[in-house]
């Protein structure tokens, strides 16, 4: 989603933990890359997964942007693996992003 500010990114959050697809989810992974704000990010108990988020957008260069990476927990402790999720998660959405 287009973010630009915090409160806009607390807002795309709230909205996405209403929806009932995502209410239930143990995790909501995030970065954002704010033009004006710089780099914000939050792994939401999945350790080490905001600061792979960001690094991508800062890689990929996007800004005003934020990239949610969701996630249930169904039992599996997927230890290093959960980060392959994640970069796969990540640039799927990035690729969308470009259209």
């Amino acid at each position: 989603g287009t973010v630009r500010n915090k409160a806009e990114i607390d807002a795309f959050l709230d909205t996405l933990r209403r929806r009932r697809k995502f209410d239930k989810a143990t995790h909501h992974s995030w970065a954002a890359l704010l033009a004006d704000g710089g780099p914000l990010k939050n792994d939401d108990g999945e350790a080490g997964a905001g600061a792979v988020i960001l690094k991508m957008l800062e890689r990929e260069a996007v800004p005003d942007r934020i990239v949610v990476v969701t996630r249930w927990y169904g039992g599996v402790n997927l230890g290093g693996d959960r980060f392959a999720h994640i970069v796969t998660c990540t640039l799927a959405a990035l690729a969308a992003l470009r259209g």
